[in-house]
């Protein structure tokens, strides 16, 4: 696996500057286009779904403030596992936080909009991009680092994880409880499974069961959970989960019968 180079924009990649140019199911959406991103107007760049998954910025600027609060000062890299077209990936390159920022994102189209939109906030150079599946990823960093190029690889007790996966489209927001288990195309308990032995932060459906939530704790630990709101309404939720895996190679047993939680 290697770091991507810069990719084109491609047919899937729009910047639509009326709003007859939307399709029907978007149109809601794009109203909030400078909410999303407060340099639309400049030339952002998206493809059809991820108008339902991006972070707006305020949400983005305001998990790359508090991050870094749940975290040791050690940690000096952060992955954005879901990287889609950029939003979260622009503001912890724009927090200077870290020292390294990587974006890793499956859509070859997607992750084309996100190196575009980086270059409009001028923090393209800032971020090393892979065009791949963070699943594979994580996989390889722990089994098999040596068939990483150097680009990409990092000192796990130095890194923090982000992950902004994709909910299965708007339909999740009618349940009043939304059950992860049930989450596509991936459910907590596999992205946990995938991300447990790193710190992480995951960011869920505002409705999120936090019974399941809580029973990611490693023994012994607190799992923050913050409602993210922009003009009053919530619109999702993060849970900054302590990795099971401390520095040193010490394991943290996961007990849900014996964990704290907020």
């Amino acid at each position: 696996m290697k770091a991507a180079k810069k990719l084109p924009l491609t047919d899937e990649c729009h910047h639509w500057r009326k709003i007859g140019e939307v399709p029907w199911d978007l149109q809601k959406y794009w109203q909030q286009r400078h909410t999303i991103f407060s340099y639309y107007n400049e030339g952002v760049y998206m493809t059809h779904d991820a108008w339902y998954g991006v972070t707006p910025e305020p949400v983005a600027n305001q998990i790359a403030w508090e991050l870094p609060k749940t975290v040791s000062d050690d940690k000096t890299v952060i992955i954005d596992l879901f990287a889609g077209v950029g939003a979260n990936a622009i503001a912890f390159a724009l927090s200077e936080r870290w020292e390294r920022v990587i974006a890793i994102e499956k859509d070859p189209s997607t992750l084309a909009c996100a190196q575009h939109n980086a270059e409009l906030y001028g923090v393209s150079e800032y971020i090393t991009w892979i065009n791949g599946d963070n699943f594979e990823y994580m996989k390889l960093l722990n089994s098999s680092p040596s068939s990483l190029e150097d680009a990409i690889k990092v000192d796990v007790d130095k890194t923090v994880l982000f992950g902004s996966p994709p909910w299965g489209g708007p339909g999740y927001s009618t349940d009043e409880i939304f059950d992860l288990s049930t989450m596509e195309p991936y459910n907590l308990a596999t992205m946990h499974e995938a991300y447990r032995s790193m710190d992480h932060a995951l960011f869920l459906p505002r409705t999120s069961d936090l019974r399941q939530i809580a029973q990611l704790a490693p023994k012994g630990t607190k799992i923050e959970v913050v409602q993210y709101c922009v003009e009053g309404a919530s619109k999702a939720m993060v849970a900054y989960i302590p990795g099971a895996i401390q520095p040193g190679g010490q394991t943290t047993a996961v007990d849900p019968k014996e964990t704290e939680n907020t």
